[in-house]
């Protein structure tokens, strides 16, 4: 298997494990990932939540840790990049306020490279205008969003993941296992047990 070069957007209150746990799993497996978010460098630290879902009509929010970023948002280069992971969580609320931010989503999506976003994450494809005629799925709260840019919206399990094309997406971290399977698939990635 070749190792791929993987771009991580995040940022400030983005969803801890769904910053974390594509960043650790990834690497895991041989990939070389990046972590950035705009404005801040490599070693600067971004703040993460906790979402939890307690039996509430949404999800709860609890600080997170302290995620250091590997890579400076302002060298990235998507073309030397072979696939992009969106965490989600707030984060991508303001995220898609920043034109380079939606340039380099726009990269992905145009040349056809693997594109993982979970939960709020949908909320960058939508912005960018990347998702139509797509299936995707996202947290529930942002099926309006799918479905004005275009999007088939996905009402899947949250624990499930779909993939269309290059397009792989879940609607929250309880769906890491069959994202980041289905994620895997699309780059190439085989693991021998």
């Amino acid at each position: 298997m070749a190792a791929k070069k993987i771009l991580l957007l995040t940022g400030d209150f983005a969803e801890d494990y769904e910053t974390m746990v594509p960043f650790q799993a990834l690497q895991m497996v041989g990939h070389t990932v990046h972590a950035v978010c705009p404005g801040k460098k490599a070693g600067d630290k971004i703040k993460t939540a906790i979402h939890d879902f307690e039996g509430d009509q949404t999800y709860t929010e609890k600080p997170g840790h302290q995620f250091a970023l590997n890579a400076s948002f302002d060298d990235v280069d998507p073309a030397k990049y072979d696939a992009v992971v969106i965490a989600g969580g707030r984060a991508p609320e303001y995220l898609r306020l920043d034109a380079k931010v939606i340039a380099i989503v726009r990269h992905f999506a145009e040349a056809k490279k693997p594109i993982a976003a979970v939960c709020h994450g949908a909320q960058l494809l939508a912005a960018a205008g990347v998702i139509e005629g797509k299936k995707i799925s996202a947290y529930p709260a942002c099926a309006p969003e799918v479905k004005l840019a275009g999007g088939h919206y996905a009402e899947i399990a949250v624990d499930s993941a779909v993939t269309d094309g290059n397009f792989v997406t879940s609607p929250a971290w309880p769906g890491h296992p069959e994202w980041l399977a289905q994620f895997l698939k699309v780059l190439g990635t085989e693991i021998k047990l």
